[in-house]
Order: structure tokens, then C-alpha cells, then sequence
């Protein structure tokens, strides 16, 4: 995607430099979206600090991010006990998104028969791939969910007109910045605004991270996609007012019949939708859907985050310095639970690379 007019991904490489190390680069998304900034990834610590502090975030990029810790790991010991341990630690560094599991697994499978000299090459071509894979699942996704999105432009033109407006709402972030490039969730708004279709986004702020009024609207705004930023409890109040054509979100994890974990704050937002006939959609690659796990509320892990992020908000001060300001009583606590899961039977429909499922028929697809 683009970022004044010169395009980006979120994460890449660089192999060998002088020193014939690699190293990675990525995007630091703590800063965003006062300053844009690419900070470089040197070896596997510096990676799972990237991933433990949200300077990448997003289920599909920081699958990507733990295949380059791999990558960076077999650079410094290739042995069969660093391996493990390297595994280990990156997915102990986000228990919620199953997409990281999945690259260090996939990762493990194919180092572990390989001998320790023949690891490093094959780690970073095997982690290149990867991100190129997630590329092109995420415009598949796009062009899928376009199809359902031309069909409520024609419904919105059919009851108001045709300069009617397509109004979709998403929640957190789960575009570019998300994954690898392109996005989930957003791409296939960013398809349609493409096509020339006449879309605006209501964006969740998403507290307490902010990141649909940070992340989310800086994307909207790079690529010129109209959209309005709301407060977390504004959008049943849209839908009421039939402001809402369609709500698409991103997934951290799906379970095979259906059920959505995301950030938190998106069960509520199902529940609105269910409740005004409004379709509600997650958007979610393959490697999202988790085919061991048929429960969502028993079975995923929710991460809990630091206390701090409730009772503190950043933000840039008149001066043009970013400040951390307390919100809450310093005599008040507070706790963080940062995803939930939205049932199967709130979920009008699952998009991914191969089509659109109800979550009932997700499961009849696990040949991804």
C-alpha cells in the first residue's frame, strides 16, 4: 500500500549485508499516526520485544514476524536446542492469534529435518515466502468480499438514490498495517473504492489502543478512502439510524464452526448488527481459522494487557510532542482483556481466500 505516494509493506528483509547477517525491517506502529517510522530488526530477542510491544500487531503480520525470528535466530545458532527454544519463546510472546502458531510450526516442520549448516538459507527464503503468501491471500479476500460489497451499494442506490453512499463500519484495525500488505477487513473496501464505488467507513476507535482511530484512519486517509472516526459506543446508534449497510472486522482467530475472537469491543458491535438486520462479516486468511478449536469462549486463550492502556491515553500535545496523560483516579484500578469472541450465530459470514461461508459450512472446507 502506499505512504505518500511510495509503497510499503509492513515487514522485509535485507540478506546478507557487509557482515553476511540479515537483518528485517518493519514498520513501528507504536509511533503511528504521528510519525512514520521503519525501525530495524537485527536478531530473534529484538523480534519478540517487536511482537510483545505492538510495534507489529495484527494476527497475519505477526505470523510473519515470528517466521523472520526464526530466520534471524538460525543466523545466530542453528542448533537443534535454539531452534526449540527460539519457537518457544516467539509463540509465548502472543497467545491470542493463531496465525503465529501456525508460520513458527510451519517453520519447525521444515527446518527440523534439515542439518544445522543448510537452516539459515532456508529459513529466510521460507519466511520471504510467507509474506508473498500473505499477499496474495489478502487480495483474494478483497476481490471476494467486493462482491458483497457491490451488492449493498445496490441495495443503499435501490432505497435512497443513486448518489447513495455505502456505509461499512469496522472495528480496530485489520487492514495493511494488519498484515504483510493489503489487509483483511479492509480490503475488500479498498477494492471497491478502487472500482470507483461511492464507500465510506465508520472507524471504531477502539479503546483502549486506539488503534482503528490511529492505525485504521491513517491507512483510510494515505489511500484517499472517505471515512469518519467514531467512538466505540456510537455504532448501534448508527445502525438504529440505518447509517449502516455492512460491518466487516478482522479475526486474531477463528474457530471451525465460526466463532470470531477480535479486539475487544466487537461481540457488542455483532449484537448491534444482529439486532438491526445489518450483515456482519469477518475477513480472515486460511491460516486464521484454527480447525482444532470448535468453541471459541472455551477453548481460546484471551491475552490480557497491561492495566495502563485503560487508565492511560497518548496522544499529541499543542507543542507537537506525543504525551501520556492518566484518565482514570489514581486510587481506581482497571483491567485489560484485549480480545473477545463473537459466537457463530451473530456471524452472517466468514471471508477468505477461497469464498464466502456461512459458519456452518466453514468446515467443509478445511482443504485450505
Amino acid at each position: 500500500m502506499l505512504v505518500k505516494s511510495q509503497h510499503y509493506r509492513t515487514i522485509w528483509s535485507k540478506q546478507p549485508l557487509a557482515n553476511g547477517l540479515g537483518t528485517v525491517s518493519i514498520i513501528d506502529q507504536t509511533k503511528l499516526p504521528h510519525a512514520f517510522e521503519i525501525k530495524r530488526i537485527e536478531n530473534l530477542q529484538a523480534m519478540i520485544v517487536a511482537i510483545k510491544t505492538m510495534q507489529v500487531r495484527g494476527a497475519p503480520l505477526i505470523g510473519a514476524a515470528a517466521a523472520y525470528g526464526l530466520a534471524l535466530a538460525m543466523q545466530e545458532d542453528a542448533s537443534d536446542q535454539f531452534l526449540q527454544a527460539a519457537a518457544d519463546q516467539l509463540i509465548q510472546s502472543r497467545p491470542t492469534a493463531v496465525n503465529l502458531n501456525w508460520a513458527v510450526q510451519r517453520m519447525l516442520k521444515l527446518l527440523a529435518p534439515l542439518p544445522e549448516l543448510s537452516r539459515n538459507q532456508v529459513a529466510w527464503a521460507e519466511a520471504v515466502k510467507i509474506c508473498d503468501e500473505d499477499v496474495l491471500l489478502n487480495q483474494a479476500i478483497g476481490q471476494h468480499g467486493l462482491s458483497l460489497i457491490e451488492h449493498a451499494s445496490q441495495r443503499a442506490v435501490k432505497i435512497k438514490g443513486q448518489a447513495a453512499v455505502t456505509h461499512i463500519l469496522t472495528h480496530c484495525n485489520a487492514g495493511w498495517l494488519a498484515t504483510v500488505d493489503v489487509g483483511t477487513a479492509l480490503a475488500p473496501i479498498y477494492a471497491a473504492h478502487d472500482a470507483g464505488m461511492n464507500v465510506h467507513v465508520w472507524v471504531d476507535e477502539t479503546r483502549p489502543r486506539n488503534q482503528g482511530a490511529s492505525l485504521t484512519s491513517w491507512e483510510l486517509a494515505q489511500h484517499g478512502v472517505p471515512h469518519t472516526v467514531i467512538s466505540d459506543n456510537a455504532g448501534g446508534h448508527l445502525m438504529q439510524q440505518g447509517l449502516v449497510d455492512l460491518v466487516i472486522v478482522g479475526a486474531d482467530r477463528v474457530t471451525s464452526t465460526g466463532d470470531v475472537c477480535n479486539k475487544i469491543g466487537t461481540y457488542l458491535k455483532a449484537l448491534a448488527a444482529f439486532d438491526n438486520q445489518v450483515p456482519f462479516y469477518a475477513a480472515v486468511p486460511s491460516p486464521t481459522i484454527d480447525w482444532n478449536i470448535t468453541n471459541g469462549l472455551a477453548h481460546i486463550e484471551i491475552e490480557y494487557r497491561h492495566a495502563d492502556e485503560v487508565a492511560y491515553m497518548q496522544g499529541l500535545a499543542a507543542d507537537g510532542s506525543l504525551q501520556s496523560v492518566r484518565v482514570i483516579p489514581a486510587e481506581s484500578t482497571a483491567i485489560n482483556p484485549a480480545f473477545d469472541v463473537t459466537p457463530a450465530r451473530l456471524v452472517t459470514g466468514i471471508i477468505t481466500e477461497n469464498g464466502i461461508f456461512t459458519p456452518a459450512k466453514l468446515n467443509l472446507n478445511q482443504q485450505y
